[in-house]
C-alpha cells in the first residue's frame, strides 16, 4: 500500500509563490515516477507537472513552464511543486501521484497511467 500525503497549498494574491509538497509512504520511493495534477471546479483533472525516478528527466504542461519547478528528494520520499508567478487561473485543487516505473528517466503524462494518488491540495489565486 502506497500512500501520498500532500501539503502547502493555501490562499495567495496573484504574482505571489508556494511550494507544494508530497510526502510517500509505503514503498520504495526511488522506484516510482512521480505528478503533479490539478483539478478546477467543473474541470477534468490535468497534468502539471512529471518527474523520473531519479529526478533527472521532467515534464511540464504548456501552463505550467517558465513558473513551475517540480523536484524531488528521494532521501525524504518527498516530492515538490514549487510555483512562482501564480495567477487566478493556477486555483484548483492539486493532486500528487504515483507510478512503478522501470526505467529511470521514464515519466508519465496521463492521469490514467497513475497508480496512486494524493487527497488534493487547494490552491486558491485572488486577484
Amino acid at each position: 500500500q502506497v500512500q501520498l500525503v500532500e501539503s502547502g497549498g493555501g490562499l495567495v494574491q496573484a504574482g505571489d509563490s508556494l511550494r507544494l509538497s508530497c510526502v510517500v509512504a509505503g514503498r520504495t520511493f526511488s522506484g516510482y515516477a512521480m505528478g503533479w495534477f490539478r483539478q478546477a471546479p467543473g474541470k477534468e483533472r490535468e497534468f502539471v507537472a512529471a518527474i523520473s525516478r531519479g529526478g533527472g528527466t521532467t515534464a511540464y504542461a504548456d501552463s505550467a513552464k517558465g513558473r513551475f519547478t517540480i523536484s524531488r528528494d528521494n532521501a525524504k520520499n518527498t516530492v515538490y511543486l514549487q510555483m512562482h508567478s501564480l495567477r487566478p487561473g493556477d486555483t484548483a485543487v492539486y493532486y500528487c501521484a504515483a507510478v512503478a516505473v522501470d526505467l529511470i528517466f521514464a515519466l508519465r503524462r496521463g492521469v490514467y497511467e497513475y497508480e496512486y494518488w494524493g487527497q488534493g491540495s487547494q490552491v486558491t489565486v485572488s486577484s
